[in-house]
């Protein structure tokens, strides 16, 4: 399969309308506004929603770029979230994704990806563009949490966080796994 022709530039303020054309008035999925990793599960169902939106905004308004926007024909399509790991607290607080060792990576936890463009390559193509920014930024290891589905296809409400087959094809491997459906996926990238 062809991947489709795409932009991808970081999230910052000038582009935050992008992102919240692309989330829609549900967040992406359910309110979450990609804040799920970034707060307490307490936090985040208390914020969800409007709260969540008001917190992903902020970041932006703020100067911090917490991810990667993909266009086509300068409509935004798809998104993946992508900072150090350490700015994702839920993932602290994962037995299953805890970290593998002491090294210092950038994670790309979650995705999403507008109805019309899913299984067409755009999850790739933000992980290929995930690792040169995080490169930009002096990263040396990119790490990811996708899902490894038991068997046959999965309803794409459960694919937010990648799955092996698109992290397998963007250069990324296995480095742990400490549950059969969710394996911690690494590429190390070139720091500039």
């Amino acid at each position: 399969m062809k991947s489709p022709r795409l932009e991808i530039h970081p999230v910052t303020p000038d582009r935050w309308e992008d992102l919240a054309a692309l989330f829609g008035p549900r967040g992406a999925c359910a309110g979450c506004w990609c804040m799920y990793w970034k707060r307490t599960r307490a936090q985040f169902d208390r914020a969800k929603g409007e709260g969540n939106r008001r917190a992903l905004r902020a970041l932006v308004r703020g100067g911090a770029t917490p991810g990667l926007l993909a266009y086509a024909a300068g409509v935004p399509v798809g998104w993946c979230s992508l900072e150090p790991r350490s700015r994702f607290t839920g993932l602290g607080r994962s037995r299953i994704l805890a970290p593998v060792d002491d090294a210092p990576v950038w994670s790309v936890p979650c995705f999403f990806v507008a109805r019309g463009w899913r299984r067409k390559g755009v999850t790739v193509a933000l992980l290929r563009a995930a690792a040169k920014h995080a490169a930009s930024q002096g990263a040396t290891i990119l790490e990811g949490y996708p899902t490894a589905p038991k068997r046959g296809a999965m309803a794409d409400a459960f694919a937010w966080t990648g799955i092996v087959g698109a992290f397998e094809k963007a250069g990324f491997r296995e480095v742990a796994r400490r549950s059969p459906t969710r394996p911690i996926m690494r590429r190390r990238v070139r720091a500039r």
